[in-house]
């Protein structure tokens, strides 16, 4: 064991100066200060270091990711929730999931849910984006014009087992010279060929897509992950990687919880109202500390973290915030309201083969030489992760599923559900080997919000996201498991899909539903985007906080809509774009 730590440690990427205390940081003025060291945050503060004359300080609540050994293997992403790299959120109680409070993982790590998620490459349709850019009245949210910030972060890589990937991906339509890797699986499973021939045997209700992320969604699809040379490929080991943070203008200060936020100025008045200073802890709010930006501060702390700290500073429904006890700053009725998910539900299938990772994943000892050859070569099962497919797929509008419902997908093109096709369970049992069919709903119409506990900014909040509040999301779980069973009954899976794991039926459907549906982590819309002098909304599509000078929001909290896709990689486009955007206010190089 010992063998195989030392070698882990001698293929992890360089890391440069994090600085573990305040009183170690060598300056205490900066031009921007980035609150959370996330998916989004260390982009901007890559981007804002590029030139040399600027000054960023990052503040990530989390530690680092140097030890963290599950972090880096593809195959142990599950393991990083519910584990000390995860704040370890849960929801609210879930009327229509009786009543179960789910856990809610977010990154407690640099590299923010980066570094704990499943990793999945998923851009959206292009309808996403042309919505989003027709909402908020800003063309620069187009498809046609995020594509530079899509090249600017992608960087495609051979896959770790360097197979031919002709026809599984187009690269007409990536980037190779970005920030971040992006990869297809590095490892093959019997199950793989099986699911292209039950594509063709399903008279064209399940079509084959070469690439998901052309701006076409529709169809099965290879999984494209962020993963390169075998090993996750996070926004910390990207975008704060060797080459970038020994700049001598990047400082990323790790343990630094924040609290509130500042007020640096005494005017009086909304248009005179400027936040540009913040106050954290190290120590859970024994000692606190307190710095200015002279320019602006970032706050990236995420879909749950964002709302938190503006509700914290003052910012938010004026009313809600006095009934728990914090003074009023700024009135935001949006702030932390339209918190919205995908739901998910996982259907497992025992299988007849011994070909899925269940046994590495319940086995240390069988799992010891699979980690052996990843700590020698980062190659082999462990360097990719389970799911091997994507579906995406629409329902007919004639559907009783609408119920009178409008379309709530961006476009014609744009999917309903999604089918995630998994070899192996996450979590195994003790025995058997399985496929996962997983379903997820992608255009939900549920909503729910964000609230605080307390006036104390360490508390956890409430998080509700209200799952399968609406008759048309739990309609459409319902349709998507029979397509599922429909896919599951190609004559491909004969003599390999045994049975399913659970025997359900039309009639105890509903129940099996509520009872097993969770979420994708994926929690957009509490400090949303709207047009520019909108009576609603958080942020204008520049992504200042409307009506509050020196204060930006950059992550996944001001996407307007949920995407029809994980959040992953619209987080790092957004952020991509905002640190042009900013750079152009300061004439920044």
């Amino acid at each position: 064991m010992l063998y195989l730590v030392l070698l882990f440690y001698v293929f992890l990427p360089a890391y440069g100066i994090f600085y573990e205390r305040f009183e170690d940081l060598p300056v205490q003025d900066f031009d921007f200060i980035v609150v959370g060291g996330g998916t989004a945050g260390n982009v901007v503060a890559n981007r804002l270091t590029e030139d040399e004359k600027v000054r960023v300080l990052v503040l990530e609540a989390g530690g680092s990711d140097k030890d963290a050994f599950n972090s880096h293997v593809p195959l142990y992403g599950r393991r990083l929730q519910g584990s000390q790299y995860d704040w370890n959120f849960t929801t609210t109680p879930q009327a229509a999931l009786n009543n179960r409070s789910i856990a809610y993982p977010r990154g407690f790590i640099i590299g923010g849910s980066s570094s704990i998620n499943l990793m999945v490459y998923t851009r959206g349709p292009s309808e996403d984006w042309d919505r989003m850019a027709r909402v908020t009245g800003d063309s620069g949210w187009t498809w046609r014009s995020i594509q530079p910030y899509i090249r600017k972060n992608e960087r495609f890589v051979p896959p770790a087992d360097h197979h031919n990937t002709a026809g599984q991906f187009n690269p007409k339509v990536h980037g190779f010279d970005g920030v971040n890797s992006v990869t297809l699986s590095g490892w093959q499973y019997s199950s793989d060929p099986r699911v292209m021939e039950a594509i063709t045997q399903t008279n064209g209700e399940f079509p084959f897509n070469e690439d998901m992320n052309s701006g076409f969604q529709l169809g099965f699809g290879w999984t494209q992950t962020t993963v390169g040379n075998g090993t996750r490929s996070s926004s910390a080991t990207s975008y704060l990687g060797s080459k970038y943070i020994s700049r001598n203008n990047l400082f990323v200060l790790l343990h630094a919880q924040v609290l509130r936020l500042k007020q640096t100025n005494t005017a009086s008045g909304v248009a005179n109202l400027a936040i540009r200073g913040v106050q954290f802890t190290q120590d859970a709010g024994s000692t606190t500390h307190t710095l200015k930006a002279s320019k602006e501060v970032i706050l990236s702390a995420g879909s749950v973290g964002t709302p938190t700290i503006l509700m914290h500073s003052g910012i938010g429904d004026t009313n809600e915030l006095a009934e728990v006890g914090i003074k009023p700053l700024h009135n935001l009725p949006s702030v932390g309201k339209n918190l919205t998910d995908h739901p998910l539900l996982a259907l497992l299938y025992n299988v007849n083969t011994t070909d899925t990772p269940d046994d590495i994943l319940r086995n240390a000892t069988l799992a010891e030489p699979f980690e052996r050859r990843w700590n020698e070569t980062r190659t082999g099962p462990l360097s990719s992760t389970q799911g091997r497919w994507l579906g995406w797929f629409r329902f007919n509008l004639s559907l009783p599923v609408f119920g009178g419902t409008p379309d709530p997908a961006a476009g014609p093109n744009s999917a309903h559900y999604e089918i995630i096709i998994g070899n192996g369970a996450g979590n195994p049992p003790p025995t058997g080997h399985f496929l996962a069919l997983t379903i997820a709903i992608v255009a939900p119409t549920s909503t729910g919000g964000l609230t605080l506990n307390s006036s104390n900014p360490l508390d956890h909040a409430l998080i509700n996201p209200n799952i399968l509040d609406t008759n048309f999301d739990l309609a459409a779980m319902r349709e998507a498991f029979f397509a599922v069973n429909r896919f599951a009954a190609a004559p491909a899976w004969d003599g390999y899909i045994l049975s399913p794991t659970v025997n359900i039926t039309d009639n105890n459907l509903n129940d099996f539903i509520r009872a097993n549906t969770g979420v994708i982590w994926h929690p957009v819309k509490t400090a949303a985007m709207s047009a520019k002098g909108a009576d609603y909304g958080v942020v204008d599509p520049d992504l200042r906080v409307k009506g509050i000078a020196g204060l930006r929001i950059v992550d996944a909290s001001v996407l307007p809509f949920i995407p029809t896709g994980h959040t992953q990689v619209p987080t790092y486009i957004i952020a991509e774009r905002a640190a042009d955007l900013i750079k152009q206010t300061y004439h920044l190089a």
